[in-house]
């Protein structure tokens, strides 16, 4: 038996990321990963920097997300993102220069340093080395 579809839309400023019919989406909240198939109670989440996966075909995808807010509805889920990142977009090397140098701010324990900003960094980075690696990214 065919798993029921819902549509997935991921949608950042500046392009439509992604926009399939998927049988299931784990997604990154804000108070925890959730997850949505077909006839799910409306709702509205902030996001938390992370993976979403989506199954399609009997096959799990993975998008980065560093933020944003998901609408579900019985049918649908978007997902409105300050930046997404499919596997093969990610570049490694520059992810893991910005952790490199999140881990130095961190380290600096100065006034002038924005703390919950350099974490927020450190968050992005890690999670983009860690997606962009399983997919064998080399860039």
């Amino acid at each position: 038996m065919a798993e029921e579809q819902l549509r997935l839309e991921i949608v950042t400023p500046d392009s439509t990321v992604l926009s399939e019919e998927v049988g299931y989406v784990g997604v990154p909240g804000a108070v925890g990963q959730f997850g949505v198939m077909k006839n799910h109670i409306p709702f509205l989440s902030a996001l938390a920097i992370g993976s979403l996966y989506y199954r399609k075909d009997g096959k799990n995808e993975y998008v980065f997300l560093s933020g944003g807010f998901a609408e579900v509805s019985p049918h649908s889920v978007s997902i409105l993102a300050e930046s997404a990142e499919r596997p093969e977009e990610i570049d490694v090397q520059r992810a893991r220069q910005a952790k490199e140098r999140a881990e130095e701010r961190l380290r600096q324990q100065q006034e002038q340093v924005d703390t919950a900003r350099a974490e927020a960094a450190l968050k992005r980075a890690i999670q983009r080395i860690t997606l962009g690696e399983q997919a064998g990214s080399s860039r």
